[in-house]
């Protein structure tokens, strides 16, 4: 299916779970940035909440209301007929995800999510890949700082590195700032799913053709002093260098041997090893079930923190390339990362799908591979930091 044959469909972007605190946040920055003639939606299953949200908005009259279920299949369908785009707040993916995926890989409608679950992400791309190439559909997923930052950000920073050699990158992560409901949720999610996420990781392995004449890795880097960057770096076990991975396969800018290491960097040991001890504990009691539903009751999806305490939030994450003789030193920062940069960050890839001249990707593809420098164009218009820090 052509993706011209798509401009006869309602709406450029449907956002599904518009009415949650994330999807909220991307509403309103999408009706105050919208483009003339942006034709979209909201959706969910409360059609009183979707129209007492649409109210509220700025020019809220044209904007769409659709009224969607993950229970409903058939509601699911309908919405992804009705549109060009779809941007979907609704997780944890693994859990309420799939049929949404199914119907836009079906129907060739773009999906977007916000899903940092590696789990969920290999079962897409075994189950509908294929289709959405037949259809021409695009299949994003972790569109928010979950990992945008991180995606093209390793982007970024290759572009300045020389071509046609080996390259390294490593990426430090500073913020100051609160999960969000929705995040911590997955990750209990996939925290308790230790097996099945190494069994679809497996799978993928098995479903993925072999990269040829080409090597990309992202290993697990040991925590050690950091001192490019002046802390302790601590591996991050993220979906982040999984997607960084993705489009070093993908993109053969990336040189022919790329290796990529993730990291939070911590000015103090004691902080570090604080941090690695509260993540070890919350692993541990997400393997149990009553302890996991009491953990998952204090911090609710679709619940944040208020515009004040967003407003004093940041991150930053500061990027060390080397290859053929160079280095370079980069960074992409920002303000509050869990919601409202994130927001920023899902609204633009809406928008990039629906307009900009992009380059022709179809199924499970991300960010860097299907928008790349379209998307960092309109991340630094909208006030997102990338920067070359220094070169040597």
């Amino acid at each position: 299916m052509s993706r011209l044959n798509r401009t006869d469909r309602p709406y450029d972007i449907v956002l599904f779970g518009a009415t949650g605190f994330v999807g909220t946040l991307t509403a309103e920055y999408l009706a105050a940035h919208a483009p003339e003639g942006l034709r979209w939606a909201i959706a969910g299953r409360s059609e009183r909440k979707l129209e007492q949200l649409r109210e509220r908005l700025p020019g809220g009259q044209a904007v769409g209301v659709l009224r969607a279920d993950v229970a409903d299949p058939a509601s699911l369908r309908e919405l992804a007929r009705h549109a060009r785009v779809v941007a979907t707040t609704v997780g944890p993916y693994v859990t309420y995800g799939e049929e949404l995926v199914a119907a836009c890989a079906d129907s060739g409608a773009d999906y977007l999510d916000l899903s940092g679950e590696p789990e969920f992400v290999d079962l897409v791309y075994v189950r509908h890949d294929a289709r959405a190439r037949e259809t021409g559909a695009r299949l994003l997923h972790a569109c928010g700082f979950d990992s945008i930052p991180h995606d093209l950000g390793v982007y970024f920073t290759v572009q300045q590195l020389p071509e046609d050699v080996p390259l390294t990158v490593d990426g430090f992560v500073r913020a100051d700032a609160a999960f969000s409901g929705g995040t911590f949720a997955s990750a209990l999610n996939q925290f308790a799913r230790p097996r099945r996420m190494a069994a679809a990781a497996r799978d993928r392995a098995r479903h993925e053709p072999r990269l040829m004449g080409r090597r990309v890795s992202a290993p697990t880097g040991a925590p050690r002093f950091a001192a490019e960057v002046g802390a302790w770096a601590l591996p991050l076990p993220t979906v982040d260098p999984q997607i960084v991975r993705r489009s070093a396969r993908a993109l053969e800018r990336y040189g022919p041997d790329f290796r990529y290491r993730h990291y939070a960097a911590v000015e103090h040991l004691p902080v570090a090893v604080g941090g690695v001890a509260a993540v070890g504990a919350i692993a541990a009691a997400a393997q149990l079930t009553p302890v996991r539903r009491w953990l998952s009751d204090r911090l609710k999806p679709g619940e944040g923190p208020s515009a004040e305490k967003r407003a004093r939030s940041w991150f930053s994450v500061r990027f060390v390339g080397e290859g053929g003789g160079r280095q370079v030193f980069t960074e992409v920062a920002g303000g509050d990362p869990g919601y409202d940069e994130t927001a920023k960050m899902f609204a633009e890839s809406a928008l990039s799908l629906a307009f900009d001249d992009l380059p022709p990707t179809a199924g499970q593809v991300t960010t860097a591979v299907a928008m790349g420098d379209a998307l960092t164009d309109r991340l630094r218009t909208a006030g997102i930091t990338f920067r070359i820090a220094a070169r040597r």
